[in-house]
């Protein structure tokens, strides 16, 4: 067995994306991380010196929302420029940085947004191996209109003069297209070239080394204690069960909560696939009633979801302090939630979101907290469960939120309409899943509508529920499109619920993208 790898050495090669408000902030960094290169994403007013105790191989400036001649324009540290780090700015980032070396930076007539053709005439490192003219996606109202003396043009399009830029003596680029998104289908090429050729990284990044790191991190941690981690099915706290499995073997104790909530079929198929992947500890907490209590009478999202976590804290609670010598407990918390939360004393400094995985849970149980994923993003995770030896059919499940299936029950949430629910998704599931498309979706699944609409089945005439359906596909879950599912099999699983589920008389299809629809209905 190789020796373990320091986890320092893993992202002693690291480049850091200062976020400027970018809808795309975290997916820069995922395209970095594909190069198999540590990416870290910072606030955009980090002071210069922060950046370079950092060590950075390089710097890229994200987009946004912003205009670069107003006031109160969010702006980065202007001597990070001098720190002779490689800099990327990408469109507002772009704007930003020519800006601040001379460059002037105007508002447009028309705001571009959508595909557009770039021609390249400077096949500098950026664009080192592409071809003379490549396919790009822009989002902006306002451009670069002119460039100080020491910038050179290196692309163009019809409408943007300078669509992408050097710097004539410093290792400074921008581009007002995005390369992140899949719309430029060679941006990560473009994205490969600065972090390889122009910020000289190797690639140090490796999920296999990451598991071993992360596996004698936690033994030397843990030592003779005891850990509990709360399972739920999902790919992340079955991947973090596997790692805590491989480091601990029997000193990990999980407890699984069934809430009434779960999809059908759903705590026999964890208890199974737990029992079959880890011979260790497993509390099974039988909550319905707890929750249907708990729920009764509620139909507004945000206090549903805040009941549900309360409850589900009070059961975890109870159980966790039956389990001797447990000091630490495990969490599935993943980058993006440190981010969203604002939990990273260096990252974006607004809070987006307060995330159930972040602080709360081990503050009221006095438990020292580990969150081994906490440095990754989704598709790393899935990567690392397959490097840990979870069967693909786990790995590539689809996700589920955290309240379950009461996001999905609209208004009021009761046994019946759970009942209901759990039939008509468990069919959906099933029909994609044997037309060969469950990989080729990201979620799946029904939603129960608070709406009844007449119907006839028979000679009789019905006034029952109607069901939407809703399959998206998506890389990152930020932005998705609906999956554009076969007339056929859409017209299986309308014909299966509504002649094997009692209660719903209709099928709708939910074809809304992401923005501005989310992907959960509640």
């Amino acid at each position: 067995m190789a020796d373990p790898i320091a986890p320092e050495n893993l992202t002693a090669q690291r480049i850091v994306v200062l976020d400027f408000g970018s809808q795309y902030a975290q997916l820069i960094a995922r395209r970095v991380r594909e190069q198999n290169v540590y990416c870290q994403i910072l606030r955009h007013d980090l002071p210069a010196e922060r950046i370079a105790e950092l060590a950075p191989k390089g710097i890229i400036l994200s987009g946004g929302p912003s205009s670069v001649y107003v006031q109160d324009a969010p702006r980065c540290d202007p001597e990070l420029f001098n720190l002779g780090v490689p800099v990327l700015g990408i469109c507002y980032g772009m704007q930003l940085a020519c800006e601040a070396l001379g460059g002037k930076v105007d508002h447009t007539p028309s705001r571009e947004y959508g595909p557009a053709k770039c021609t390249v005439h400077d096949d500098s490192l950026l664009f080192r191996g592409l071809p003379e003219q490549i396919d790009v996606w822009m989002s902006h109202g306002d451009q670069v209109s002119a460039i100080s003396d020491v910038f050179k043009p290196l692309a163009e399009t019809n409408t943007c003069p300078y669509a992408a830029i050097a710097h004539r003596e410093l290792p400074i680029y921008g581009m007002q297209f995005h390369p992140e998104v899949t719309h430029t289908p060679l941006g990560g090429q473009i994205l490969r070239n600065f972090v390889l050729d122009v910020c000289g990284c190797e690639g140090t990044w490796q999920l296999g080394d990451f598991a071993q790191a992360a596996i004698e991190q936690i033994r030397s941690l843990v030592g003779d204690a005891r850990v509990i981690c709360g399972l739920s099915g999902g790919v992340d706290s079955s991947v973090v069960a596997a790692l805590l499995y491989k480091a601990i073997g029997p000193q990990l104790s999980c407890i699984l909560v069934d809430n009434g909530l779960l999809r059908k079929d759903e705590q026999v198929m964890v208890i199974q696939e737990f029992t079959k992947h880890f011979k260790t500890d497993l509390h099974v907490v039988e909550a319905e009633d707890r929750f249907m209590e708990t729920l009764e009478g509620i139909s507004e999202p945000q206090e549903k979801r805040r009941r549900i976590g309360h409850a589900f804290i009070e059961c975890f609670k109870e159980e966790a302090v039956k389990i001797k010598d447990a000091h630490f407990l495990a969490q599935g918390t993943l980058y993006p939630d440190v981010i969203e939360s604002g939990a990273d004393l260096d990252g974006p400094a607004a809070t987006i979101k307060l995330h159930h995985n972040v602080g709360g849970l081990p503050e009221e149980l006095g438990f020292e907290l580990i969150e081994p994923l906490r440095d990754l993003f989704k598709d790393e995770v899935r990567r690392l469960g397959l490097e840990l030896g979870l069967p693909e059919s786990l790995v590539w499940r689809h996700p589920f939120p955290g309240p379950g299936l009461a996001v999905r029950c609209l208004g009021e949430v009761t046994r019946e309409k759970l009942k209901v629910l759990r039939e008509a998704d468990s069919i959906v599931v099933n029909e994609i899943k044997a037309a060969g498309l469950y990989r080729e979706t990201s979620q799946s699944f029904a939603v129960l509508l608070p709406v009844q609409s007449v119907g006839v089945m028979g000679d009789a005439r019905t006034y029952d529920n109607a069901v939407a359906i809703r399959s998206v596909k998506t890389d990152d879950f930020m932005t998705a499109d609906w999956s554009r599912l076969p007339y056929d099999l859409l017209a299986r699983i309308s014909t299966r619920i509504i002649n094997e589920v009692a209660g719903i008389n209709r099928v709708c299809y939910d074809i809304s993208s992401k923005p501005p629809a989310t992907i959960e209905w509640e």
